[in-house]
């Protein structure tokens, strides 16, 4: 099928973006989603295509016809553990993995501005598209920003989009300075003694002290992202012995998510959960080990830049919503922003799509050539 007005098919793109979501891959092990990216971008002719970049990422670039400035757009390679509960035909085919974030659609989306950008190169600077393996772990970003070859196509500005359930689809969310909240995972592990069952007062039980932490850190939430004391602590896992019926347990795992609306708070609730877990642990005798895993630190949105994406929204006749405070899931984006002047926004995927890593969440295709046209706008702004 020809491409249309715009550059490319959405047919194509559509079609593209659901075989990407019927082979979906983990994090880190992108390898074949890296393949698919790199053979639709070699068709579009870029003058450039780097693989294997920080581990399975992909960029291609795209010069224009003049010297100027150079802007990275970039996606998401990998797909969550989480068994779909989908049924229709491109439904993942790997139990247990599915792309129920999107960025099979973010994917797709950038593969359309590919088409676009190998029938017509800008007038002048250059772009790079960037599909980003491991974001969901938090560990894509910074591989990617450690590898020299990252530095031969290091941008003036980059920008990304997530797509967002619960706003009207097509819709635009952009926020100046914070996008995201800082994030950061610990694993807390208690170890006691184990006994018999019928005389647990022969060993120590971690089972209150489990009790006592879930109750200390929800104690200590305050969920209003809108408030400078935000402090969110989510249990994502939690164990406690084993299923043997004659045995009290000796050991316990806990596995948090912290979230805070700037580095420094969550600084604060990191030291505050160590000093509540440690007491809890001395109090009720047992021994205690502390790991932490997956930052994220958060999204800070250039000002000006935001205000391009405004303006680039507008041009393409999309309504522009403001957030009125962070959002509270985590996003790798911010290692970018933290070196780069960048924006991250979001648009809208509608109000009747099943919310973010649920497991029927599909990404709304209609969404593809509005994202493709967005980006076609930012571009032709940020390169004048």
């Amino acid at each position: 099928m020809p491409a249309s007005t715009h550059g490319y098919s959405e047919v194509l793109l559509t079609q593209l973006r659901r075989e990407l979501h019927k082979y979906p891959e983990l994090s880190g092990e992108e390898v074949q989603t890296a393949i698919r990216i790199s053979r639709f971008l070699s068709d579009q002719k870029p003058d450039r295509i780097i693989s294997k970049l920080g581990g399975n990422g992909v960029a291609a670039v795209f010069e224009g016809k003049n010297p100027g400035k150079r802007i990275m757009l970039r996606c998401e390679l990998d797909a969550l553990p989480i068994e779909e509960s989908n049924q229709f035909t491109y439904r993942s085919v790997k139990k247990g993995v599915s792309h129920v974030c999107g960025h099979d659609g973010h994917m797709a989306i950038l593969c359309g501005v590919a088409s676009a950008l190998g029938i017509q190169r800008p007038e002048r600077g250059s772009v790079v598209l960037l599909f980003q393996p491991a974001e969901e772990n938090g560990a894509g970003a910074v591989s990617l920003l450690s590898d020299k070859r990252f530095r031969e196509i290091w941008p003036d500005y980059i920008f990304a989009l997530h797509n967002l359930p619960g706003y009207r689809k097509g819709t635009v969310i952009v926020r100046e300075r914070t996008f995201t909240a800082s994030v950061n995972s610990i694993i807390i592990k208690l170890q006691g003694v184990k006994a018999h069952a019928g005389e647990p007062m022969r060993g120590n039980n971690p089972a209150n002290a489990v009790a006592e932490i879930i109750g200390t850190l929800r104690r200590a939430e305050n969920r209003r992202s809108d408030q400078p004391d935000f402090a969110l602590f989510t249990p994502v896992y939690i164990r406690l012995g084993s299923i043997a019926y004659g045995v009290s347990a000796d050991e316990a795992e806990l596995h948090y998510t912290l979230r805070a609306a700037n580095e420094a708070h969550l600084r604060k609730l990191e030291a505050f959960t160590v000093d509540q877990v440690q007491k809890v642990a001395s109090d009720c005798g047992l021994d205690i080990t502390l790991d932490w895993t997956q930052r994220f630190i958060a999204t800070d949105n250039d000002p000006r830049l935001t205000r391009l994406v405004t303006e680039a929204a507008q041009t393409a006749g999309l309504e522009v919503i403001e957030a009125g405070s962070p959002f509270s899931w985590g996003e790798d984006f911010g290692y970018y922003t933290k070196e780069i002047p960048g924006v991250l926004f979001g648009l809208g995927a509608g109000n009747r799509v099943a919310s973010l890593h649920q497991p029927d969440y599909d990404f709304p295709d209609v969404l593809l050539g509005t994202g493709a046209d967005l980006f076609r706008e930012i571009i032709n702004l940020s390169l004048q």
